[in-house]
C-alpha cells in the first residue's frame, strides 16, 4: 500500500468526489478531473487529501505523485495565483503587440505583413506593459500554456537563429 498526503491550509476549501477535486480560496476556485490508476483512491480526511494505491509498482507510484503535485498546484493557484513575464526582443523590425479578447496579435515580426496570432486560454489575463507581456491566472496549466502559445507564435523558421534573435521569450515565473 502506497500513499501520499497533501495538506490543505487554512482558508482553503477542498472537496473530493471520486476522481474529481475542487478547491476554492481567495483568488477563485478550480476543479480538475484526474485519470486514476487501477486501485487508486482519493479521500479527504481532516485538513488533508490522502491518495492511496494498492500496487507498489514504480509507474503507479509515479502517478500518485503526479496527482498530488497537481492538487498542490491547485491549492497554490487559489491562494496566490501564477504570473509569467515574457519579454519582447527585436533588433531588425519594431514589433507591436495587441491584446484582443481571446488572442494576442503580434504585428511586424521580422517585417512580415501577416500578423502572428497566439490564443489566450479561458481564465487567463494577459497585459502588455512596454516591452513586457504579463500572463496571470490561478490555473498553472492554462497560464503556462498561454505563455507557450505566445512564445511559439514568434518561432523563427527559415532564418539563421544565430543572427535573427528576435522573438518573445519567457523571463520569469512567479507563484
Amino acid at each position: 500500500m502506497y500513499s501520499k498526503e497533501v495538506a490543505i491550509p487554512e482558508g482553503i476549501t477542498a472537496d473530493v468526489s471520486g476522481n474529481k477535486v475542487k478547491t476554492a480560496g481567495q483568488k477563485g476556485s478550480l476543479e480538475k478531473t484526474f485519470i486514476m490508476a487501477p486501485g487508486m483512491r482519493m479521500q479527504k480526511s481532516d485538513s488533508k487529501i490522502v491518495i492511496t494505491v494498492e500496487s507498489e509498482r514504480k509507474k503507479v507510484r509515479a502517478i500518485v505523485g503526479t496527482v498530488a503535485a497537481h492538487i498542490r498546484n491547485m491549492i497554490d493557484g487559489v491562494t496566490s495565483g501564477y504570473s509569467y513575464r515574457l519579454r519582447i526582443c527585436y533588433s531588425h523590425f519594431p514589433v507591436t503587440v495587441k491584446i484582443e479578447k481571446d488572442k494576442v496579435v503580434i504585428q511586424n515580426f521580422l517585417g512580415s505583413r501577416t500578423p502572428r496570432v497566439a490564443q489566450i486560454l479561458s481564465g487567463v489575463e494577459v497585459k502588455a506593459e512596454g516591452s513586457d507581456i504579463v500572463v496571470t491566472g490561478i490555473d498553472v496549466d492554462k497560464v503556462s500554456q498561454t505563455a507557450a502559445n505566445i512564445e511559439q507564435a514568434c518561432r523563427i523558421v527559415g532564418f539563421d537563429k544565430r543572427r535573427f534573435q528576435d522573438g518573445i521569450f519567457l523571463v520569469s515565473r512567479e507563484g
